[in-house]
């Protein structure tokens, strides 16, 4: 008897990542996380994004929000600071602007292959601490790569339009639930998370789950 953990984020989203590391902190005190089923799903937060060559993170969000760009700065130091809480590295200065279209057509496809988490994992790294850009190819070819994803099956992927379909679905059933933003929980379609929240209310929730459900043994 398995919890079923659906998780919306976008490879751009910074708190989304933060989101990652706190749940997955959660799961590490959950008696029962050899349980616990999570899958990832594709939301765009930008997805008619096409910036310009050179564009950097300060600017693109100074644009988007209608900021100056000493405020989108201090923000990503915000952020990155809260990021370094959970042990993670941001780097937005060498940050790449990207649409993340493809990103998640490669998220797709590893999702089929039971990788998902490793994938979702290897964008955000990719992102925000490695300066990569997500939105090229060669990039992406060698992210599925460091995975386990094949050769012939990334080639194919990043060739066409192979799972446009799987995030058109995703987002759908996004609207559906009344998802606003990103990172979005949705635990055992009963219980929604919305944002990084704290680990202990991961932690509540899949022990209030488990409850419910019975489960017992490991």
């Amino acid at each position: 008897m398995n919890i079923k953990v659906d998780i919306w984020s976008d490879v751009m989203c910074p708190f989304c990542y933060i989101g990652k590391r706190k749940f997955e902190k959660a799961l590490e005190h959950y008696k029962y996380k050899n349980q616990v089923e999570v899958e990832w799903h594709s939301y765009q937060l930008d997805p008619d994004l096409n910036p310009p060559p050179g564009v950097n993170v300060y600017d693109y969000l100074a644009q988007r929000k209608r900021i100056t760009q000493q405020e989108s700065v201090r923000m990503h130091e915000q952020v990155t600071k809260l990021a370094a809480s959970v042990g993670l590295i941001y780097n937005f200065d060498k940050a790449v602007v990207a649409n993340s279209f493809n990103a998640h057509r490669l998220l797709q496809l590893a999702k089929t292959k039971g990788l998902g988490s490793q994938m979702e994992e290897e964008l955000f790294k990719a992102y925000f601490t490695e300066g990569k850009n997500t939105g090229d190819p060669t990039i992406l070819h060698e992210l599925g790569i460091n995975v386990g994803l094949l050769e012939n099956e990334l080639k194919e992927m990043l060739n066409g339009n192979a799972y446009t379909e799987k995030i058109k679905e995703d987002e759908a059933r996004a609207r559906e639930i009344g998802l606003r933003g990103v990172p979005f929980f949705l635990l055992d379609n009963k219980y929604v998370i919305s944002g990084a929240q704290d680990s202990s209310l991961f932690l509540q929730a899949l022990n209030q789950l488990s409850a419910e459900k019975g489960i017992t043994t490991i």
